[in-house]
């Protein structure tokens, strides 16, 4: 499946019959040698009161607390293999999260927000970069660029992904730009694909409420991701931070298959 050109292997495994480890993961995944994809991603059994658990796993086989682009897949991926419609509601690392399927669409109920902290001036792969941060479920660093198009997202990206200030763990690196018409587009390189991907849920919730509290743009607002879709981001402001946190895009499906592991 793929969430606005964010990729994913899904896996049905309600039955808890497959136990895959990191390397096998990190086979699937391989662009050249496997299926392919930003992570895999497994539907199991809940344990704490929902209907199902998302296990998240990046392209290098190691678990992460969540994705919102592959959490919207989920939610329609654990719909089909489950017969359930509607809405839905599963676990994740991050906590629990409630998804409404509307047709191709799916609205997601964010975990809320946290760790924000005001920008910093960084020295990044030699450049001074104000850097912004807060988690939505994973942490992730934002930058406002003048340029987007012209910005190296991996040179910085990189750097900005291992900076001893985000030390031990890393963030994921966001860099946006405002549109001409309102909202913002952006660009990510995602911790664990160690790359820039063409669209990440958690970090566009993140830049548009960052780019939000800076700008009092009211809710909705709107992302151009770099796979050519557009999300939308709704909230509520509170004094501490947002609450009622829904992101909101496209889930599609692309092929099913088998595969030797």
């Amino acid at each position: 499946m793929n969430g606005a050109g964010n990729d994913f292997v899904m896996l049905d495994n309600r039955s808890l019959n497959h136990s895959l480890d990191k390397a096998a993961i990190a086979r699937i995944c391989d662009r050249h040698r496997g299926v392919g994809g930003d992570g895999l991603i497994a539907v199991e059994p809940a344990t704490d009161g929902a209907d199902f658990k998302m296990r998240y796993y990046n392209a290098d086989g190691g678990e992460a607390e969540m994705c919102g682009n592959g959490a919207r897949c989920f939610a329609r991926f654990a719909s089909r293999v489950s017969g359930k419609t509607g809405a839905v509601r599963f676990e994740t690392l991050a906590g629990v999260i409630g998804a409404e399927l509307i047709g191709e669409n799916v609205r997601l109920s964010m975990s809320k927000p946290h760790s924000y902290a005001p920008p910093v001036e960084l020295l990044v792969a030699g450049e001074k970069l104000a850097v912004h941060f807060l988690n939505t479920g994973v942490p992730h660093a934002v930058v406002f660029v003048k340029d987007l198009e012209n910005t190296d997202i991996v040179r910085l990206g990189r750097a900005l992904r291992h900076h001893p200030h985000f030390a031990p763990k890393g963030t994921n690196a966001n860099f946006i730009g405002e549109l001409p018409g309102g909202g913002i587009s952006i660009r990510t390189y995602e911790r664990g694909v160690e790359d820039e991907t063409l669209a990440c849920g958690t970090g566009l919730t993140a830049a548009a409420l960052l780019w939000a509290g800076i700008t009092y743009a009211p809710s909705p607002v709107s992302v151009l991701v770099r796979g050519g879709d557009t999300m939308q981001v709704g909230f509520e402001k509170e004094s501490d931070g947002w609450k009622n946190v829904t992101l909101t895009g496209p889930a599609d499906f692309t092929f099913d298959g088998q595969v030797t592991v």
